[in-house]
């Protein structure tokens, strides 16, 4: 059975997580939230869809106590 997935453009993602959607673009988009990841460009474009399920279980997996750097291969390091 697939797992359903949620996709949000950057507007949506802004609202679902308070942060203004140029934030999401300019500071999270490659440092934070990774394409192929938590994002990716349907049929090769330029639109950007975010898949809510695995952005929440990121913010919801880490703590202040706890350092984690998000990986290019999904992984997390701790460090």
């Amino acid at each position: 059975m697939a797992q359903e997935r949620t996709y949000l453009t950057t507007e949506g993602l802004a609202e679902r997580i308070h942060y203004d959607a140029r934030t999401i673009r300019e500071r999270l988009k490659d440092s934070v939230l990774i394409e192929g990841i938590h994002y990716f460009r349907p049929f090769g474009g330029r639109k950007i869809l975010f898949i809510w399920e695995t952005i929440e279980r990121d913010m919801l997996g880490s703590t202040d106590d706890e350092i984690a750097i998000p990986m290019a291969s999904g992984g997390t390091c701790h460090g």
